[in-house]
């Protein structure tokens, strides 16, 4: 079997009902989309590689369910409604079984989302995946980092450090066949199958200033969006939302370090006046997300200050995860 039978028996979405803004999906040099006036495209790529992103032991089910909404989530952090990608597949060998799970767990979150398959590649080699989404804003309505503004109130949604909780888990494993908890098999699921907040995304689009998502760590990702709007912030680590889970599987000193450092959340961190706070929260109480607001953006000069209990604390070593650092 070559890689046309491949596409064609696994990832030929042309049997599916498609999006009516796809004028040609997969079987032509390129796909052909369409989008209406005043309409702008959000465009995001990731690629996940195993052993750096994912596990060796991944189901081929959470695999195709988390390369879909690491990419879904970039675009919820602008504010994107999603509504196509494309999806370069390296594989070192054929496995039919892995891919018929793969492509249909893949369909699955594609069609929860209302987002088409409109093409891709395949290429033999070390298990890798390169995903690109694009996603519709209305013109001029994209969520950006650098538009964060002193005295701006920052909010995170969810809890946070979770999935470093679940991955710690998993790296401890000792045994293929563990009888997991309730409170580590949480932690594991929101490892393997974080939730990208599209409709956080939309609701807060023309509330926010500025947003993005908490895929390398809460310190390392509100960093960017301090570096580009030339601000400071003060953070209450008091106020950080941690899961009961977390805390029943790990100590606070553990679990907050997740939270501040750890990554993969996919939670969404945003910034807004203090004019929009009570609309903001009401907001996200009417579409059932939760949240919590953390701290508040200050000039630049003051820098990112940590507060535990009204006094300031060192800020940890490593803010995140940069694959290029030691």
């Amino acid at each position: 079997m070559g890689e046309f039978d491949i596409i064609e028996r696994y990832f030929n979405a042309s049997q599916r009902p498609a999006r009516r803004d796809v004028v040609l999906a997969i079987g032509d040099d390129c796909a052909v989309t369409s989008l209406k006036l005043n309409q702008q495209l959000a465009i995001t790529t990731d690629t996940l590689v195993c052993g750096t992103h994912f596990l060796p032991t991944i189901s081929a089910a959470d695999l195709a369910y988390k390369c879909v909404a690491v990419n879904l989530s970039d675009l919820a952090s602008m504010g994107a409604e999603p509504a196509w990608i494309s999806l370069a597949l390296t594989l070192p060998e054929i496995n039919h079984n892995w891919l018929a799970e793969f492509s249909k767990h893949l369909f699955n979150i594609l069609d929860h989302y209302n987002v088409d398959l409109i093409g891709g590649d395949t290429t033999k080699g070390h298990l890798s995946l390169t995903l690109t989404a694009q996603g519709i804003v209305p013109q001029d309505k994209a969520l950006f980092r650098h538009n964060a503004k002193i005295g701006d109130w920052i909010y995170v949604s969810g809890t946070l450090g979770d999935s470093a909780g679940g991955l710690q888990l998993l790296l401890n494993q000792k045994t293929d066949n563990v009888n997991w908890n309730k409170d580590e098999s949480y932690l594991i699921q929101r490892h393997l199958r974080p939730t990208p907040r599209v409709l956080l995304g939309l609701t807060i689009a023309s509330i926010a200033n500025a947003a993005i998502d908490i895929s390398d760590g809460l310190l390392s990702d509100l960093g960017h969006i301090l570096k580009r709007s030339r601000c400071g912030a003060i953070i209450n680590l008091d106020d950080l939302p941690l899961s009961e889970s977390l805390l029943n599987c790990y100590s606070k000193e553990k679990a907050e370090q997740f939270a501040l450092s750890g990554g993969e959340d996919y939670e969404l961190c945003f910034t807004v006046h203090n004019d929009n706070k009570q609309k903001l929260e009401k907001a996200l109480t009417n579409i059932g997300v939760n949240y919590t607001c953390i701290g508040q953006i200050r000039s630049a000069k003051e820098g990112l200050t940590l507060l535990r209990h009204n006094e300031a604390v060192r800020l940890p070593a490593k803010s995140g995860f940069d694959h290029f650092k030691k």
